[in-house]
């Protein structure tokens, strides 16, 4: 696999500075010039441009100028076939790609890191592409790598997501939420492990293949738990006894542009004059056309359907039905924003 460096061309580099540095010594030792005459005399020699000899050179002299001419056309030639290979077998493009990646990477703020990407790393990128979120791929199969080079502009980093230097370089700490989808249950602990160690307020969200991995994903500091086995289990029973009720969801959940979906809304910038106040006395249906479907309260509790005369407070959260002019209405109107 190509490693995206310039280290195929440091060895030239170096035999160029060495030879700049023997030529310098040998004047000023052989024939004791000053530093700057050796210098001079030096890059005249190896680039043979022909102004002549300061001085009048010794036997000693000439003979080490000789030397230092054949030496110098030979690192010259190596050096112009080393940068033109590196050019040539797009090394250098590979190189500028990677740093303007590595560029990108480190301005990241609030984005998602994404650890392996599978079958189901996949599938998560597809959904925060939809949304528009920033992310960056963890991964270190070789193969997975070559193919993100090649057919992918996404930005990823090459490594052990387990491994705090890869988190970090990731942007863990500015990050808001991280997604382990590996097959391997242990591999997802270590990372989760690490992921909380380095961002407590991370939200973290891990696969597991057993059922005894989900306590302990939990008790590591995982936000979710999520088995794809068990999940694909209760939808295949789903489309069975509730068929309808199922592809309606999902059809909410792939519509495309202003149509209705199903968004998430935070109370965290709620105008104080709404704060205690009825979800009727809000009267946003009538005002954005949004309807609040569900709530999750300040302690993790669902209420489904909530009531008119229902309590809003700011550590909520609102789940509602709309377009998206709707819900950016309802959002202007939570923050006493709205002025139609």
């Amino acid at each position: 696999m190509n490693k995206f460096s310039l280290k195929s061309i440091y060895i030239p580099l170096f035999l160029l500075l060495l030879i700049l540095i023997i030529g310098i010594v040998g004047f000023v030792t052989i024939e004791h010039y000053s530093f700057i005459d050796a210098f001079f005399m030096t890059i005249i020699t190896m680039s043979t441009v022909g102004f002549g000899i300061l001085h009048p050179l010794s036997i000693t002299g000439k003979i080490f100028t000789v030397f230092l001419i054949l030496f110098s056309f030979g690192i010259f030639a190596y050096v112009a076939s080393e940068i033109a290979r590196y050019i040539i077998s797009g090394k250098l493009q590979d190189y500028v790609k990677t740093h303007n990646k590595y560029k990108k990477i480190r301005k990241l703020n609030n984005h998602v890191i994404i650890c392996g990407y599978d079958r189901n790393g996949k599938q998560v990128v597809n959904e925060l592409l939809k949304y528009k979120e920033n992310f960056v791929i963890i991964e270190k199969n070789e193969q997975i790598i070559n193919d993100l080079q090649k057919n992918s502009h996404h930005l990823f980093l090459e490594g052990d997501a387990s491994e705090d230097e890869i988190l970090i370089k990731a942007k863990i700490k500015t990050a808001k939420a991280l997604i382990t989808t590996l097959p391997n249950d242990a591999t997802n602990l270590f990372i989760v492990l690490s992921a909380r160690q380095l961002n407590k307020k991370l939200t973290i969200i891990s696969r597991a293949s057993n059922e005894s991995s989900f306590s302990k994903l939990k008790q590591a500091g995982a936000t979710n738990v999520i088995m794809p086995d068990l999940i694909g289990g209760k939808r295949m029973a789903k489309l069975i006894l509730k068929p309808d009720i199922i592809k309606f969801l999902e059809q909410i959940q792939r519509v495309k542009g202003d149509n209705v979906k199903i968004h998430e809304i935070s109370c965290d910038k709620l105008s104080p004059g709404f704060i205690n106040k009825s979800i009727k006395e809000l009267n946003v249906r009538n005002a954005s056309g949004a309807n609040i479907i569900g709530l999750k309260t300040e302690k993790g509790e669902y209420v489904l359907n909530p009531e008119p005369t229902y309590k809003l407070s700011s550590q909520y959260k609102i789940f509602t039905l709309g377009t998206l002019s709707e819900i950016e209405k309802f959002k202007s109107i939570l923050s006493n924003e709205y002025t139609g």
